[in-house]
């Protein structure tokens, strides 16, 4: 692991103008994530970790203070930047898995080469990522529907490999699976951050969360100390 921040937050704000008032979600959020580092973040529903992981993604940009993604402020950054930062730099695994159901397992996994390239993959990285996750033969040509939660998170992770991103954002990653599958899931996140990746996960489970260098705790928007 490394000593140096692949991503810095320095007293990062969030507001959500509503009719009915202002929300403040993240209240001046500083911290430090090194790179290859594995962390998760939990706290209860509404504390702002799921903000806080959108800010981290690109997903959205502070209100004030500044964000550093390998280096980039991401509030000096236009549309066409941040997207390429998303698209380049960070994956991302949900807990719904988002998965292009009309595609196949295989077109799932190629689509975000196409967006990079404008063409068909014809270097294989798409079947190269489906069998590191376990899945090759015939199964790639499988609709998501006709495989399970578990398979398709194996996809999901695939699919977020694309671009050989740094950065991966894990939100509830094994929020609907069972405990072997979970398992599985959590063994194979442990994989890619030993190779390097930068892992930043979402959990509401605390077996889950021991799988992580460090726990972050959020609470109403603050970091809890």
């Amino acid at each position: 692991m490394s000593s140096v921040p692949v991503i810095s937050l320095k007293n990062v704000v969030k507001v959500y103008p509503l009719p009915a008032g202002d929300v403040t979600a993240l209240r001046g959020i500083s911290l430090d994530i090194m790179e290859g580092e594995f962390v998760a973040i939990m706290g209860p529903s509404g504390s702002g970790k799921s903000t806080l992981l959108n800010q981290i993604g690109s997903l959205d940009v502070p209100t004030s203070g500044d964000l550093f993604i390998a280096g980039r402020n991401i509030r000096e950054m236009n549309d066409d930047e941040l997207t390429d930062m998303r698209r380049d730099t960070i994956g991302y695994i949900f807990q719904k898995f988002n998965l292009i159901p009309l595609l196949t397992l295989y077109e799932n996994v190629e689509y975000p080469l196409i967006l990079k390239y404008g063409k068909r993959d014809t270097t294989g990285r798409p079947i190269e990522l489906l069998r590191m996750v376990g899945l090759e033969g015939s199964m790639i040509e499988h609709k998501p529907t006709e495989i399970s939660g578990g398979q398709q998170q194996r996809v999901a992770i695939a699919r977020a490999l694309a671009n050989d991103p740094k950065i991966l954002l894990c939100d509830e990653p094994t929020g609907n699976l069972d405990s072997k599958t979970s398992e599985q899931i959590m063994d194979l996140l442990t994989d890619l951050n030993r190779q390097g990746r930068t892992i930043i996960m979402v959990t509401h489970n605390p077996e889950t969360a021991e799988y992580a260098h460090r726990t972050i705790v959020i609470r109403d928007g603050r970091i809890a100390l």
